[in-house]
């Protein structure tokens, strides 16, 4: 009777909480909620290439990205990745032991992908986490160089667009350094920029030749973003207000 009574609580516990996961099947649940957080911070609509998602996979924290296969997220199905994550768990009462697994998963990494989608288990391929080369970093604008060199037209003059021509020529910028010059009412604006990938914020920089005063400045960060024009020619001669 008494191993009766003692069984009880037992019998209704399982019955009321349903089966009960193993350590390692919980450690293994963390695992994939990593990589589907992995798979939450990847997501996005800008087109990157097999490298630049793999690369970004391979910094965030508790990843290790395994494969890459795909040329970029627009192309065909996308990019997939086989990650490998970590998870642990608890294992017994009175003096718990930690469960420490690895598994890997697939994700996915396309305009078609939803939102939270679960990884798939999948089996780690052998052989070293992959390794990737930092990007390149883009070509520095030349904001003292283009300062100190640009002409100054004392009040009353006019500004010449060839000899502010001349000027951005000798500073032998980066050929990917991309120029725009144009002349309005004496003054002349300068545009340096560097091509962006159409979703973050551009790299630019702008001038203006005016009698008595040459300007150089960087937009700010919103007016950098694309469709908000502050990285145009048109900004540097009648520059828009910053916004509140």
């Amino acid at each position: 009777m008494r191993r009766i009574l003692l069984l009880a609580p037992l019998l209704l516990f399982t019955v009321g909480c349903g089966v009960v996961q193993s350590p390692e099947d919980e450690a293994t649940d963390a695992a994939r909620e990593v990589a589907r957080k992995a798979g939450e911070r990847l997501y996005g609509q800008r087109p990157r290439t097999a490298e630049e998602v793999g690369r970004s996979a391979s910094d965030l924290d508790g990843v290790e990205v395994l494969r890459v296969t795909g040329t970029s997220t627009h192309e065909g199905d996308g990019v997939d990745l086989v990650l490998r994550t970590s998870g642990s768990a608890s294992d017994g009462w009175l003096a718990p032991e930690e469960v420490a697994v690895q598994r890997c998963f697939a994700v996915r990494v396309s305009p078609k992908s939803e939102w939270r989608e679960d990884p798939r288990d999948v089996d780690c391929p052998d052989g070293p986490a992959l390794a990737f080369a930092p990007p390149p970093e883009p070509p520095r604008l030349p904001y003292e160089e283009l300062h100190a060199k640009l002409p100054r037209v004392p009040k009353g003059g006019r500004a010449d667009e060839a000899e502010v021509r001349r000027t951005l020529a000798a500073l032998d910028l980066d050929p990917a350094i991309r120029t725009e010059v144009k002349a309005d009412g004496g003054r002349v604006g300068v545009l340096l920029w560097v091509k962006g990938n159409g979703y973050d914020a551009q790299d630019c920089l702008l001038a203006r030749v005016s009698p008595g005063d040459t300007s150089v400045w960087v937009p700010s960060q919103i007016q950098r973003m694309p469709g908000e024009g502050g990285c145009t020619v048109g900004n540097a001669l009648d520059p828009v207000p910053p916004p509140h």
